[in-house]
C-alpha cells in the first residue's frame, strides 16, 4: 500500500505535491510563483502542516546539495524565505528548526556561493519578529561559523571580501535575534563574545587592504558598500549600543585581549580608533566601566614593555576625555591613583634597569628613553583628563597629587642613599609636572579655594629645594593658579616697555576673597619669591617665571597694601644684588637688577602715579646710557652683555626707596610702610631646602631687638640652637602629644562607660567651678586688686591699694575660649 502511494503522485500528501510543484523542470527558470502562492495559502490555512512542509523542503535541499544541483538549492531557500515572511503562527518554531538545519547545511558547504546564500537567508530570518518565544534554540554553531567566515583567507580577493562580509552580516543577525530576548541563548557570555568581537576587530584592522584597490569613480559607491571594515564597524557599534550594564565587561575584555595578541598597542592608532568606537557607542552612564577595564589592564601589564604601557595610557587618555562628557563616577581618584602608581613604577624601572629590581641573565633590559616616553604619556593623560573635570573635582585631584609629592621633612621622610635621592627627585619632578598639567587652565574665582593652606604650604616647601628644575615647576604652578584672565603669555619675555597698553592686559578689581587670601598668605608668598631670587643656580627661565609671578600678583590680587609690599620686596631683591652677601655670579646679579627694573616699570604704569613713573623712567634711561647690563634687554638674551665689575654701582643706577616712598606717600600710599626695608622671617620650612644635613650642627642666630625701650640700644644675646636642642624639642613635643592623646582617650572612655549620675555630678562640679571663677572676676573688676609693688599709706594712716587697668589683668585660663 505504501509503495503504491509513493509511486502514484495523486496518492501523495497534499503538502508534498505543493512543495514539488514549486520546482520547475529547468532550475534556471526559477521558482514557480503561482505554485508558491498556493503553497503559502495552504501553509496559512493549515498551520499544523508547516513543520512537515519545512521538513520536506529540508529533505529535498539536503539531497540537492549532495547531488550538486545548486539551482534547486537556491529555489528551496527562496521558498523557505517566503514562507518565513508570511507565517507567524504558533507552529513556526518547528518550521524554524528545519530552516536553521538547512542554513547550517549551506554554511558547512565549501562553496562560497552556498555560504553566502545561507547567510542571506539567516539575515532575513533574524529580522523577523517571532510571536512566540523559543526555549531550546541554540545559535552556537552559527556564531562559530560566521566568525570563521570573518577570517576567510580565500585566494580570490573579491570572493574573500564577499565571504567576510557575509560572516559579519551573519554575526549581526545573531546579535539582533538574541540580544533582546532573555529566553534565547545569552549572546553576552564570554564563549560567544570571545568569537564575535575579535572577528569584527579583525576586519576593522584590515581596512587598508580593502582600500588598497583603486575603484573607478563609477564603481566607487558600490565598492564603499562592499567594504568589510565599514560593515564591521557598524556591527560593533550596534553590538555595544545594545550592551547593558552587566555586559560591558564581557564585551570589552575580548578587545583588550585582541590588542595584546596582535601587538596593536605600540602603533596605538588602531587601538585608539577601537576605543573611540566603543566610547561613542555605549550608553554614557557605562563609560566609567570601560575606564575601569583599561585601568585594570594597565595594572596587569605593569611589567610589559614601555611602548605597550604607553599605548594603553594613550588610549586611556582618549577614552577618558570622551567619558568625562558623560558619567565618570567614582573612577576619578582611582584613575589618578593608578596613573601615579604607574609613574612611580616607571621611575623605578628606569633607575634599576629591569622590572625585577636586579639584573640577571634572564632579565629584560629596559630602555630609559622608552620609559621617559611612557612617563610623558602618563603626564599628558593626567592633564587631558583633568581639564574635562568640574572645578570641585579638579581641586580634589590637585590636593591628591600634591599629597603624593615626597618632601624632605620629618613628617614626610624620603629615601636615603644616592639611588633614593634620584628616585625622590624624579618622583618630585614627575608629580610636579602632572600638577602643572592639571593646574593649567584652572579657573577658580576664590583663591582661598584654589590654594588652600595645606596645599600651599606643601607647594611652597618644594620651592626651597636645591634642584633648579623643581623650583621652576613650583613657580609655573603658582602662575597657572593665579592667572585667571589669560595674561601669562603677555609676560613671557622680560622687558621695560614705555607703554604697557600694547599688552592689552585684562585687569579686574581685587575681590574681597582675594584680599582675605593675600592678608593670610602674602608674606609667605613674598618670602619664597625673595628666597628664590637669591638662588645661584637660577637661569633665564627662573627669572622669567619670577617676573610673571610678580606681574600676575600685581594684576590679579593687588590692592594698595599689596602694591606697597611688592615694591618693598623688589627693592630688597635689588639690595641682594648690590650687597651680594650670597656671593652670586655676575649673571645672577645683573639678572636681579634687570628683574627689578622690569617690574618697577610695570607697577609704576599700573599705579599711574606720575612722579613714581618719572623716577622709574629716569633710572631706566640712565641705565640705558651708562649701565645697559642692568636692564633686561641686555641680560635676558641668548648672549648676555654683562659687566665684570658690579661693586662700584653708583646711586643713580639704583631705584631709591626714600624717593619711591616720598612720591607714593603723596598719592595716598602708606609711606611709613614703604620706608621699612623688607626682611623675610625665617621659619621651620628652611629645613626642607636640604641645604643642611640633619646630622650636621645647625647654628641659627636668632637676634631679637627690644623695641619697647628705644633708649636701650644693646641687643639681647643670640641664642644658639644646635642639633641636641632641636632633638630635645622634637622629643618633648612628641611626649606632649602622647599625653594629650592619652588624656583625650580617658575622657572619651569615661563618657562612654561611666554611669549617668557620675557624669552629671562631674559636669555640675565644673559648672560650679566656672561660676566661682566668674564671681572672682566680677569682684576684681568692681574692687581693683592690690598692687604687686606693695601698698602705700594714706594720710589717715590706712593702707591704700594701687589700681591696675582691666586690660592689664591676667585672667584664669578657664575663661579663655
Amino acid at each position: 500500500m505504501y509503495g503504491v502511494c509513493g509511486c502514484c503522485g495523486a496518492l501523495r500528501p497534499r503538502y508534498k505535491r505543493l512543495v514539488d510543484n514549486i520546482f520547475p523542470e529547468d532550475p534556471e527558470d526559477g521558482l514557480v510563483k503561482t505554485n508558491m502562492e498556493k503553497l503559502t495559502f495552504y501553509a496559512l490555512s493549515a498551520p499544523e502542516k508547516l513543520d512537515r512542509i519545512g521538513a520536506y523542503l529540508s529533505e529535498r535541499l539536503i539531497r540537492d546539495v549532495g547531488r550538486h544541483r545548486y539551482g534547486y538549492v537556491c529555489i528551496a531557500m527562496e521558498a523557505l524565505d517566503q514562507l518565513l515572511m508570511a507565517c507567524h503562527c504558533q507552529s513556526i518554531n518547528l518550521f524554524v528548526e528545519s530552516f536553521l538545519k538547512m542554513v547550517a547545511k549551506l554554511l558547512e558547504s565549501e562553496k562560497p556561493n552556498l555560504q553566502i546564500l545561507g547567510t542571506n537567508s539567516f539575515v532575513k530570518f533574524a529580522n523577523i519578529e517571532e510571536d512566540t518565544p523559543s526555549y531550546h534554540r541554540s545559535y552556537d554553531f552559527f556564531v562559530s561559523r560566521f566568525s570563521e567566515m570573518c577570517h576567510s583567507s580565500h585566494d580570490d580577493l573579491e570572493i574573500k571580501t564577499k565571504i567576510r562580509m557575509s560572516g559579519i552580516k551573519g554575526l549581526q543577525g545573531v546579535v539582533r535575534k538574541t540580544v533582546n530576548d532573555e529566553l534565547q541563548a545569552n549572546i553576552w557570555d564570554p564563549q560567544h563574545m570571545d568569537k564575535i568581537v575579535p572577528s569584527l576587530l579583525f576586519n576593522l584592522q584590515h581596512v587598508e587592504e580593502a582600500e588598497s584597490r583603486s575603484p573607478s569613480p563609477l564603481q566607487a559607491p558600490e565598492k564603499e558598500k562592499e567594504n568589510p571594515a565599514e560593515l564591521a564597524e557598524r556591527c560593533l557599534r550596534e553590538l555595544l549600543g545594545r550592551a547593558a550594564f552587566g555586559n560591558i565587561k564581557n564585551a570589552i575584555k575580548p578587545v583588550l585581549i585582541h590588542l595584546d595578541n596582535h601587538s596593536l598597542w605600540e602603533p596605538k592608532v588602531f587601538a585608539i580608533r577601537c576605543f573611540k568606537i566603543i566610547m561613542y557607542s555605549i550608553q554614557p552612564q557605562h563609560s566609567h566601566l570601560v575606564i575601569q577595564q583599561l585601568l585594570g589592564h594597565l595594572d596587569a601589564n605593569s611589567r610589559s614593555a614601555a611602548t605597550v604601557r604607553a599605548g594603553i595610557v594613550e588610549v586611556l587618555s582618549e577614552a577618558s576625555v570622551i567619558a568625562a562628557t558623560g558619567s565618570v563616577g567614582p573612577t576619578v581618584l582611582e584613575m589618578f591613583n593608578t596613573l601615579l602608581r604607574q609613574l612611580r613604577l616607571s621611575i623605578d624601572y628606569a633607575l634599576t634597569g629591569s622590572y625585577d629590581g636586579a639584573i640577571s641573565l634572564g632579565t629584560k633590559i629596559i630602555k630609559e628613553h622608552e620609559e621617559r616616553m611612557f612617563q610623558e604619556a602618563v603626564i599628558k593623560t593626567i592633564g587631558s583628563f583633568a581639564s574635562t573635570l568640574p572645578t570641585y573635582q579638579r581641586s580634589e585631584v590637585i590636593l591628591f597629587i600634591m599629597s603624593k609629592v615626597p618632601l624632605p621633612s620629618l613628617q614626610h621622610p624620603v629615601e636615603a642613599g644616592r639611588t633614593g635621592e634620584n628616585r625622590n627627585r624624579l618622583t618630585q619632578i614627575m608629580l610636579l609636572k602632572s600638577l602643572l598639567q592639571v593646574s593649567t587652565g584652572f579657573q577658580c574665582n576664590n583663591m582661598m579655594s584654589a590654594l588652600p593652606s595645606n596645599f600651599l604650604d606643601r607647594l611652597l616647601s618644594t620651592a626651597l629645594m636645591e634642584d633648579a628644575e623643581i623650583r621652576l615647576f613650583v613657580l609655573e604652578i603658582l602662575i597657572s593658579f593665579i592667572d585667571r584672565h589669560g595674561n601669562r603669555h603677555k609676560f613671557s619675555t622680560i622687558s621695560t616697555l614705555s607703554d604697557i597698553s600694547v599688552l592689552k592686559l585684562k585687569v579686574d578689581k581685587c575681590s574681597r576673597q582675594d584680599t582675605v587670601f593675600m592678608k593670610k598668605h602674602s608674606q609667605q608668598l613674598y618670602r619664597h619669591i625673595y628666597l628664590s631670587c637669591k638662588e645661584d643656580t637660577n637661569m633665564q627661565k627662573h627669572y622669567e617665571a619670577l617676573y610673571g609671578l610678580l606681574a600676575l600678583i600685581s594684576i590679579e590680587l593687588a590692592n594698595e597694601e599689596v602694591v606697597v609690599d611688592l615694591i618693598r620686596l623688589v627693592l630688597a631683591v635689588q639690595d641682594v644684588a648690590q650687597v651680594n652677601e650670597e656671593n652670586l655670579p655676575v649673571y645672577n646679579r645683573c639678572a636681579l637688577y634687570a628683574l627689578g627694573a622690569a617690574y618697577l616699570n610695570l607697577i609704576s604704569q599700573l599705579t599711574t602715579v606720575p612722579a613714581f613713573c618719572q623716577h622709574i623712567h629716569e633710572v631706566i634711561e640712565t641705565r640705558k646710557k651708562e649701565a645697559p647690563y642692568m636692564l633686561p634687554e641686555d641680560v635676558f638674551v641668548e648672549r648676555p652683555r654683562l659687566s665684570q665689575n658690579l661693586d662700584g654701582v653708583v646711586i643713580e643706577f639704583l631705584f631709591r626707596q626714600s624717593k619711591i616712598s616720598e612720591v607714593l606717600g603723596g598719592s595716598g600710599y602708606n609711606s611709613d610702610r614703604l620706608c621699612l626695608p623688607y626682611i623675610p622671617q625665617l621659619t621651620d620650612e628652611d629645613r626642607l631646602s636640604k641645604r643642611r644635613s640633619i646630622g650636621e650642627t645647625i647654628s641659627l642666630q636668632v637676634e631679637v631687638e627690644s623695641r619697647n625701650s628705644p633708649e636701650k640700644e644693646e641687643r639681647v644675646p643670640a641664642e644658639e640652637i644646635t642639633y641636641e636642642t632641636l632633638k630635645k624639642a622634637i622629643v618633648d613635643s612628641v611626649a606632649v602629644e602622647e599625653q594629650e592623646r592619652e588624656r583625650r582617650r580617658q575622657v572619651v572612655e569615661k563618657f562612654q562607660k561611666a554611669p549617668f549620675e557620675e557624669i552629671a555630678a562631674h559636669c555640675g562640679a565644673r559648672a560650679s567651678l566656672l561660676q566661682s571663677k566668674l564671681n572672682q572676676i566680677f569682684e576684681i573688676t568692681i574692687r581693683p586688686p592690690p598692687s604687686p609693688s606693695g601698698t602705700i599709706t594714706a594720710a589717715y594712716g590706712q593702707p591704700q591699694n594701687h589700681s591696675i587697668p582691666v586690660y592689664e589683668m591676667k585672667f584664669p585660663d578657664l575663661c579663655v575660649y
